[in-house]
């Protein structure tokens, strides 16, 4: 489930918490598929004794810098969360990986159901090669997304969830961006007006800054559910538009908000304010 902005807010954790400078010196894998590369012997290996140089974000991945040019990545999907503990805490089964680091600390993988992976490459484009650009850097401009949009014809919901088109959107911040713009999740990309291009650029930019600025979207109490490295909650789904709001009134104009599958997802939409030539979101309710 963490989208852009909750891994965003990890990684501002991790390195608030000053794991830049940590030597990383006991691995333990509790759950051996956790390690997508390389072999689970290798992994034990080339692991111990590699400091921390740096942490990124690159989309929805987590990226160490080591030393020995070597980087660690780690993709949370769907119930993945880091922690950070002491040595002597006691562990959660639901633990798949723990990292032993310098000066008494334990990184802590905790994912309840095993979707999560993590990587130890040379070179970082093995696994992160084909991932679109980045929607709030300051490279990404309304020329560049203009270009992109023009050439597809994919529906809007789909096509922003591809993280070869666009990285770290997923379906609570796809929906929010789509009701922001006034547009429908199955308007085809290369039919949008320069106007709808513009509203979609800035209305994507918007919501995950929003986030940002939230720590994030914690819906939810349970233990699938997205928390920060200190186990605290986010903040964004007090703030939310349309995701997960059937039923109830568009903040906009007071229509009811319906609620459909997309690109197999669940898909919120305000059908006044996001309106279609075609009503084929009917179809899909």
């Amino acid at each position: 489930m963490p989208e852009l902005p909750e891994v965003h807010t990890i990684l501002q954790d991790l390195k608030q918490a000053g794991l830049i400078g940590q030597k990383i010196e006991q691995v333990k894998v509790f759950w051996n598929k956790i390690v997508h590369t390389p072999s689970i012997e290798a992994f034990y290996k080339q692991l111990p004794n590699q400091t921390i140089t740096a942490i990124e974000r690159r989309g929805k991945y987590i990226v160490f810098h080591l030393t020995n040019h070597l980087f660690l990545i780690v993709h949370l999907r769907m119930t993945g969360k880091l922690l950070l503990g002491l040595k002597e805490a006691q562990h959660s089964p639901y633990i798949r990986l723990q990292l032993n680091l310098s000066h008494d600390k334990q990184l802590l993988y905790h994912d309840t159901r095993k979707f999560g992976r993590w990587y130890l490459v040379k070179d970082i484009e093995e696994i992160l090669g084909r991932i679109g650009p980045e929607p709030l850097h300051s490279s990404f401009s309304l020329k560049n997304f203009s270009t992109l949009l023009k050439s597809r014809k994919r529906a809007l919901k789909p096509l922003l969830l591809d993280q070869t088109f666009l990285a770290g959107l997923g379906n609570i911040y796809v929906d929010e961006a789509l009701w922001e713009a006034c547009l429908h999740p199955l308007q085809p990309a290369n039919q949008l007006s320069q106007k709808e291009v513009v509203r979609l650029y800035h209305s994507i930019r918007l919501v995950l800054q929003k986030g940002i600025d939230a720590q994030g979207t914690t819906l939810g109490s349970g233990r699938t559910n997205y928390y920060r490295l200190d186990g605290s909650r986010g903040h964004h789904q007090n703030q939310l538009n349309v995701f997960r709001r059937t039923g109830q009134p568009c903040p906009r104009c007071g229509h009811t908000i319906e609620r459909g599958v997309v690109a197999q997802r669940s898909t919120h939409i305000c059908p006044n304010c996001q309106q279609q030539k075609i009503n084929v979101f009917k179809q899909l309710l």
